[in-house]
């Protein structure tokens, strides 16, 4: 069998789950590819990088200014669909086809044509069904849900960024017309939540089988793995809370770290965040460590495994990673309760926590995690 998978990059969280469901279909005796538009060159025969810089930039432009996220990027689909042509799959499956890399009316187009190729989705997040945004729990919209979306959309300030106020009403008519074309018996969507299920089953993709696939990690990198970071930090006896996302936002919890920061010991706590920008590490309170994104899997999971907790406080999320990367490392989490976060607690046990947003003092939650240290109750380590 023919097997491609398309993305809008070949690394990262979506394009780590497009890796392992390609290594597993190769270990089924499938025949490979993988195609995304941004990110790195192809390395081999059976990859393909069919975006281009200039391609991007335009895109990027072109949506800012008319609000039409994924309807550019003709050429690259061009040179995408060109590439199809010449592999000829039995299936294709599509994973992030927002970004800045692709235009969803020719694919669709070329997918409807081809009645012989089935079709696989796996959505990352809220984008397909809705008119404009990729998540939308912080702000409490639920227009996606019989599209009245109209020009007085409460984010066209987040990704996608734009500045027309009129695109939300078409793009979810379009979206929802173009998703579409393809018969139900044809096409199965795969989400990493049963929250995103839960969501997929109230939209215009309802008809069509969903399957819930939870995200896993490579439990050969992320595991138990010491290092040095607490003596190179000057860390030591102190409890250390760890914090990652990239980018960070007010959305990941960026402000609560910095209050947390504030509300806590400093002689008994240290908050570690990573993945911050040089500006975001410059406006830090003195007592928060600010470390840029750490490009080794490997040295990520070093600092996982040095924290005495990892704390998530993402205003939405389908399915966070880093709870999962924490919890192989064998490091306790405390999650927001939101979207499918509660979802990627695996241990069943006191040392895995979420909490509502408004839980009040985080100190709370620190306190009823089952940490093995002694630093919640005043003694050295």
């Amino acid at each position: 069998m023919r097997y491609v998978s398309i993305n809008s990059v070949p690394n990262g969280s979506t394009g780590a789950v497009m890796r392992q469901i390609t290594d597993e279909r190769r270990a089924l005796g499938d025949e490979c590819w993988m195609m995304w538009g941004r990110g790195r060159a192809a390395s081999n025969e059976h990859e393909c990088n069919y975006g281009s810089r200039p391609g991007l930039y335009l895109d990027v432009l072109q949506t800012r200014l008319d609000g039409r996220a994924g309807f550019h990027s003709k050429a690259s689909t061009r040179r995408l669909l060109a590439k199809l042509d010449e592999v000829g799959p039995d299936v294709v499956h599509l994973h992030n086809v927002h970004g800045y890399h692709l235009n969803v009316e020719m694919l669709f187009g070329w997918l409807a044509a081809h009645e012989d190729v089935r079709v696989r989705w796996t959505l990352h997040d809220c984008w397909t069904f809705t008119g404009h945004c990729a998540h939308f729990d912080c702000v409490g919209c639920d227009r996606w849900r019989n599209g009245t979306c109209g020009d007085d959309c409460p984010q066209l300030s987040a990704y996608p960024k734009t500045f027309s106020r009129a695109s939300c009403a078409w793009n979810y008519a379009h979206k929802r017309e173009i998703f579409t074309r393809i018969p139900s018996e044809r096409m199965t969507l795969a989400v990493p939540s049963h929250w995103l299920e839960g969501l997929l089953r109230e939209s215009f993709l309802s008809a069509y089988p969903v399957e819930v696939r939870h995200n896993r990690v490579d439990a050969t990198i992320f595991r138990p793995t010491p290092s040095d970071f607490r003596e190179r930090f000057g860390i030591g006896s102190r409890c250390m809370i760890l914090g990652v996302a990239s980018p960070w936002t007010e959305r990941k919890g960026l402000g609560d770290f910095v209050r947390l920061a504030h509300e806590l010991d400093p002689t008994r706590y240290v908050i570690v965040l990573v993945g911050l920008n040089a500006k975001q590490i410059k406006s830090l309170p003195a007592t928060v460590i600010g470390l840029e994104r750490v490009g080794s899997p490997l040295e990520l999971a070093k600092i996982y495994t040095a924290a005495d907790v990892l704390i998530n406080l993402t205003r939405e999320d389908t399915f966070p990673t880093v709870n999962l990367e924490a919890e192989a490392c064998g490091t306790p989490v405390i999650t927001s309760d939101v979207g499918g976060c509660r979802e990627t607690i695996a241990r069943k046990d006191s040392s895995i926590v979420a909490v509502p947003l408004d839980a009040g003092d985080l100190m709370d939650a620190l306190e009823r995690v089952d940490l093995g240290i002694r630093h919640l109750s005043g003694g050295q380590s």
